[in-house]
């Protein structure tokens, strides 16, 4: 008779609980429920001059502002490797409501006073409006100019936001 007991009460038990929990899965309010956002694509256009801000080797440090799609205050870190012609750069941009996070690699060009760069860029990382925010193959040139280190920079293609 306690057997019978014990298991009853296990199984009545195990209903109370299952209960319990279905009830809970409505109780969240919408604000804690999961939404979808459609992505949409932004074809970007930028432009910026940027000035040096510090350098440490091959690496430049430049900060700006950039006009077009996404225009707002952009820094970039150049890192120039010299004996193999190319360039790789980290770049932060901060339009208004957010931000967009990336990295390039580009071929490098010695051309008299200025270096010129041309290669792709890709967007890793977003945050406000642009949480979510990628892209790949983000086309990414400029030139620098060798006495001041001065840079100017384009960046085009299609963001995904």
């Amino acid at each position: 008779m306690a057997a019978a007991r014990f298991a009853v009460s296990r199984v009545a038990l195990a209903s109370a609980c299952a209960v319990a929990g279905l009830g809970m899965l409505g109780t969240g309010s919408a604000a804690q429920q999961p939404s979808a956002t459609a992505a949409r694509t932004l074809h970007v256009g930028e432009n910026a001059h940027l000035h040096l801000t510090s350098k440490s080797g091959f690496t430049l440090n430049e900060e700006g502002t950039a006009a077009g799609t996404i225009a707002g205050a952009i820094y970039i870190h150049l890192h120039i490797a010299n004996n193999r012609g190319g360039v790789t750069a980290e770049v932060n941009i901060y339009p208004r409501g957010g931000s967009l996070s990336g990295h390039g690699s580009a071929s490098y060009q010695v051309r008299g006073a200025q270096a010129a760069f041309s290669g792709t860029l890709t967007i890793t990382r977003g945050t406000g409006g642009y949480a979510g925010a990628h892209a790949s193959g983000l086309l990414f040139s400029g030139t620098i100019q060798r006495r001041s280190d001065a840079v100017a920079v384009q960046l085009s293609g299609s963001l995904t936001v």
